[in-house]
C-alpha cells in the first residue's frame, strides 16, 4: 500500500473513531439522529463499543507504522503536541479497556477522569490539527 492509501485508510479511520466514540454517548438518540432511515444503528451503544475497539486496534497500527518514520524528521511545536495528544489518547483509551475487563475494579472517580481525559486529549487535538492546516494555508497563501 502507498502513502496515499495509508493516509486515507488514517483519516477514516479517524473518522470513524470519531464517530463511534460519540456515538457511545446518547446523542445520537437524543437528537434524533438515529431515528434518520438507515441510521437506527448509531444509538446502539453495543455494536458503537465494539466497532470502536476495532478502529482502535487500526489506529494503533496505523500509529506504530507511522512512528518510525515519524522520528526522523525534525519536529516543531505543533507536531510535538500533536504526537502527546496521540499518546494521552492511546494511553487514557487503554486505560478504559482495563476498566472494562471484569475483573478490573476502579473508582468512580478514576472512571470519570479517564472518560473527561480521554475526551479532553481528542478535543486538544482536533485544535491542534485545526491550527496546523490553517497555519499551513496561511504559509501558502
Amino acid at each position: 500500500m502507498n502513502n496515499r492509501a495509508l493516509n486515507l485508510v488514517f483519516r477514516l479511520t479517524v473518522f470513524a473513531l470519531l464517530f463511534t466514540g460519540f456515538a457511545q454517548m446518547p446523542i445520537f438518540a437524543r437528537y434524533y439522529l438515529a431515528d434518520v432511515p438507515g441510521f437506527a444503528w448509531t444509538a446502539d451503544y453495543h455494536l458503537n463499543h465494539v466497532l470502536h475497539y476495532g478502529l482502535a486496534v487500526v489506529l494503533l497500527a496505523l500509529l506504530g507504522w507511522r512512528l518510525p518514520l515519524a522520528l526522523r524528521r525534525r519536529w516543531s511545536a505543533s507536531a510535538v503536541l500533536a504526537a502527546l495528544c496521540w499518546a494521552g489518547i492511546a494511553i487514557t483509551g487503554l486505560v478504559r479497556v482495563m476498566k472494562n475487563q471484569p475483573d478490573a475494579f476502579f473508582s468512580p472517580t478514576l472512571v470519570m477522569w479517564v472518560d473527561w481525559t480521554h475526551l479532553g486529549f481528542v478535543m486538544l487535538l482536533g485544535l491542534v490539527i485545526l491550527a496546523r492546516v490553517l497555519a499551513a494555508r496561511r504559509k501558502a497563501a
